[in-house]
């Protein structure tokens, strides 16, 4: 069985998305740079399966394909994309396979494929619903240092959940890839 991991770039505050107009733009942008690129490269791996909601899908199907050959670029492309959608006909980026009307299905049935993990990237929804069933194996978050204050939070799910320390790793403009492993709902003491 294939992991299902969660990237997600987030501020301290926990916030990974702004509703626009948003007026401090691409706040990730200023920290990012080679060091921090080659990061996720390595903690994304040479071959990976993308799991995307549908807003995450449309946004990325309009970049990715036309975006130069690097690669990011490259492996985002070749992966198959698993998509939770109610509108399959309309899937044209691929490789791409419909998780179908059970989403939870479809996700058991991808991790259970062989092949290389399953990396989630954007979906509030699909990341509440798939830590909720226990189906997360890691989650990877991508730390910028700024409070960004008001916006979309990763983590809506309001269950507490135990997650376990796995990696660090920093780059010289203070931007922290923390790896945890999903252990389950957090003890009640």
């Amino acid at each position: 069985m294939r992991k299902l991991r969660i990237f997600a770039h987030i501020s301290l505050d926990g916030i990974i998305e702004h509703d626009a107009p948003y007026k401090y733009g691409a706040w990730t942008a200023p920290y990012r740079g080679p060091v921090g690129m080659q990061l996720v490269l390595d903690a994304q791996g040479p071959q990976f399966d993308l799991l995307l909601g549908r807003k995450t899908y449309d946004l990325w199907s309009t970049y990715w394909p036309k975006a130069p050959s690097s690669p990011m670029a490259d492996r985002i492309n070749a992966a198959t994309k698993y998509v939770a959608t109610h509108r399959p006909e309309s899937l044209a980026w691929g490789p791409v396979k419909d998780l179908g009307k059970d989403i939870l299905a479809g996700v058991r049935n991808a991790k259970a494929v062989n092949g290389p993990d399953l990396i989630l990237w954007g979906s509030t929804t699909l990341t509440s619903l798939l830590l909720a069933e226990g189906l997360v194996d890691e989650v990877v978050l991508i730390t910028y240092p700024v409070l960004l204050g008001e916006g979309k939070r990763l983590f809506v799910d309001r269950d507490a959940r135990e997650l376990t320390f796995v990696s660090s790793a920093s780059t010289p403009t203070g931007l922290l890839m923390n790896t945890y492993r999903y252990v389950g709902a957090l003890p009640k003491t």
